[in-house]
């Protein structure tokens, strides 16, 4: 079975800036909260990405870090497809 693709153009955050929920208002799964989409991804049931408006996308993957699981995009030449970065939602 192939993953569903999910796009997210806006993000939750808390004071600290740490991704709370990915959402896109225009689907029904928005907002996910952060526990549910790394389930989604670990699982391989859906992928996660970052949309551009050249038609190209940048993945949002989980990431072991020292106070446990989070989600991020992988650092590049722009600022504009970072979970921090997106709008709130």
């Amino acid at each position: 079975m192939k993953m569903a693709e999910r796009a997210v153009d806006k993000s939750k955050k808390d004071r600290d800036g740490d991704i709370l929920a990915l959402c896109n208002p225009s689907e029904y799964w928005s907002p996910r909260s952060k526990a549910n989409a790394i389930q989604d991804i670990e699982s391989g049931i859906h992928q996660y990405y970052v949309p551009w408006g050249d038609g190209t996308r940048t993945s949002i993957r989980v990431v072991n870090g020292p106070t446990g699981k989070y989600l991020r995009t992988d650092k590049d030449n722009t600022s504009r497809n970072n979970l921090d970065d997106l709008p709130d939602c």
